[in-house]
């Protein structure tokens, strides 16, 4: 990779980390804490995305740069297990694998739908 691809990494990564950052506030502000619609909503996001770019064949540096670099940073999944992990603990185990189920099912649909729209392109 060459330098230039470096820089773009690290700019697109921060980035998607701020999109992620704003994002999830906004939507935490609105509908409250009590349930991470924030995480849910930018992972559902990034997976239609990402499942764009492989739909549309983006490879190489393209691919790394949006990818890797801007929605890699973007979505969570981190995050995701931590609430899901909080819920639990917090006595809401019903929402807690309720949490876990919707991101997973919702994550598959959403990127087969972004690479079926990708394939379409």
């Amino acid at each position: 990779m060459s330098g230039w691809v470096w820089l773009g990494v690290a700019a697109l990564g921060g980035a998607g980390a701020i999109a992620r950052f704003l994002l999830d506030g906004a939507i935490a502000q609105r509908l409250g804490r009590g349930f991470p619609f924030g995480t849910l909503i930018v992972n559902l996001t990034g997976a239609v995305l990402l499942g764009l770019l492989a739909g549309l064949a983006l490879k190489g540096d393209a691919l790394v740069l949006a990818g890797t670099a801007t929605l890699g940073s973007y979505t969570t999944f981190s995050t995701w297990m931590l609430e899901t992990h909080r819920l639990g603990e917090d006595g809401d185990a019903r929402v807690a694998l309720l949490n876990a189920a919707i991101g997973l099912a919702a994550g598959i649909a959403a990127a087969a739908a972004g690479r079926a729209i990708g394939a379409h392109l």
